[in-house]
């Protein structure tokens, strides 16, 4: 059935019961669906029977049984039954308005679904109709066009020739009643249908969505319905996750396929799978600089590992250790890298591990300095025996050589001053001020 909108013809009705028509949403076999609302605005798809089988006793009653059948089901599969009238001059009922396009227009007009799309759609119907069978109803009618994609999900319309528990088949052996390519082998015999017919048109469905035609081809009814009785369906073109399930569903005989439980659970797998390895063609790409960092549960293990990587570089000069070399002291670290849990843990690319924070790192044989650790090309945190961290080499050495020139300069200073006062002691006398003598005449020798 097209759902698409046309304008109301001249034999239209323009009032149903308490409803207004606006549109046409589309004919089927059994009658015309409208577009309508209430007096509150809500709008409403409703089917009026067509004129010349309003008579006939058996198109009633099987418009009664979809009518019932509707009723009798619950969930957001279906469109929700919101009034009815059977005993009108023209049987109609009217259902909730579903929006959005049926999948066959949607695939003709935007042409197959992904795989992903495709599980999708179809563990949403598999879904619905495990609500279907358990109000005790067969579809009997599942196709493409029957099926509407609502933003909310697909909804599962037309039940015009749904087969209730108890109610009589209303058709003869060897009379199919639906849409051949997507009937069951089953339905084209005349033989009793189950929850399992529609199974069968549910992956008659899920071809069509995958691949844009019916897996039995096109031709006449005849060939059709011979097609499915005797011939396997053509899947090229169904993508290789949904295949094997495809075919299970279009096995010739019912007790072979899935339940709609089963295919419900397995479509939902597939699609996550499928929309999960869509995900993964295009990664994002590394920032520069943070190749090395720890992700995920590793960056919780190890947030000593990104403090080290966030101090400052080493100003020049300063002693870059390398990785995998000689500790300090003369043997080098076992591995490469500081033992973790008592094995030797391989060194990463361009650097040794660091050692998470609480454990003790690998020292050399002399056990005077920690094996160096490097992550990023500088040199790690290094501790000492009582758990604090040695100065840095160049900064003693700086201090010792200041300390030394001081010490030279001090003693040199002393030394001046006591050069200088040391004659002026000894001539003017302990304690006393300093005069300063002409130098004693020697006594007259009478010369």
């Amino acid at each position: 059935m097209n759902m698409a909108m046309m304008r109301l013809r001249r034999e239209d009705p323009r009032v149903v019961g308490s409803f207004r028509l606006h549109r046409r949403l589309g004919a089927g076999g059994m009658g015309v669906v409208y577009l309508g609302s209430d007096k509150k605005g809500q709008r409403v798809a409703l089917k009026v029977i067509r004129p010349d089988l309003a008579e006939d006793q058996e198109f009633r009653s099987r418009f009664a049984r979809e009518v019932s059948a509707a009723r009798r089901i619950r969930g957001g599969c279906t469109a929700r039954l919101v009034a009815a009238d059977l005993d009108a001059e023209r049987p109609w009922f009217a259902t909730q308005y579903v929006p959005g396009p049926s999948l066959h227009d949607k695939v003709a007009d935007e042409g197959p679904l992904g795989a992903a799309d495709a599980a999708a759609v179809g563990a949403a119907l598999s879904e619905g109709l495990v609500a279907v069978h358990e109000a005790g109803v067969v579809h009997r009618d599942l196709k493409p066009s029957n099926i509407l994609l609502s933003p909310k999900g697909p909804r599962i319309i037309d039940f015009g020739i749904a087969w209730a528990t108890g109610a009589s088949t209303l058709t003869h052996v060897g009379t199919a009643v639906g849409s051949p390519g997507f009937l069951a082998p089953e339905q084209v015999r005349g033989a009793a249908v189950t929850p399992a017919t529609d199974v069968f048109s549910l992956g008659a469905t899920l071809a069509y969505a995958s691949t844009g035609d019916s897996p039995f081809g096109h031709g006449s009814s005849e060939v059709m319905l011979y097609r499915v009785v005797h011939e396997e369906p053509q899947l090229h073109g169904v993508p290789d996750a949904l295949a094997p399930l495809v075919r299970a569903c279009l096995a010739k005989d019912p007790e072979e396929r899935p339940s709609t439980l089963q295919l419900s659970l397995r479509l939902k797998e597939i699609a996550a799978r499928e929309a999960h390895g869509l995900a993964d063609v295009r990664p994002p790409a590394p920032r520069t600089g943070e190749a090395d960092r720890p992700t995920g549960r590793l960056s919780e293990t190890y947030p000593e590992q990104q403090r080290a990587q966030r101090r400052p570089q080493p100003t020049p000069g300063t002693p870059v250790p390398r990785s995998g070399g000689a500790a300090r002291g003369g043997t080098p670290a076992r591995g490469g890298s500081a033992a973790r849990n008592g094995a030797s843990v391989p060194p990463r690319p361009g650097g040794a591990r660091p050692t998470p924070a609480g454990r003790s790192t690998t020292r050399s044989s002399s056990g005077s300095r920690p094996a160096p650790r490097s992550g990023a090309g500088r040199p790690g945190p290094r501790t000492t025996g009582t758990g604090r961290r040695p100065a840095n080499p160049r900064l003693l050495r700086q201090r010792l050589f200041v300390f030394v020139v001081v010490t030279l300069l001090v003693a040199v200073g002393i030394a001046l001053a006591q050069g200088c006062q040391g004659p002026a002691r000894g001539l003017g006398g302990a304690g006393g001020p300093t005069h300063h003598h002409a130098p004693a005449v020697p006594p007259d020798t009478g010369l």
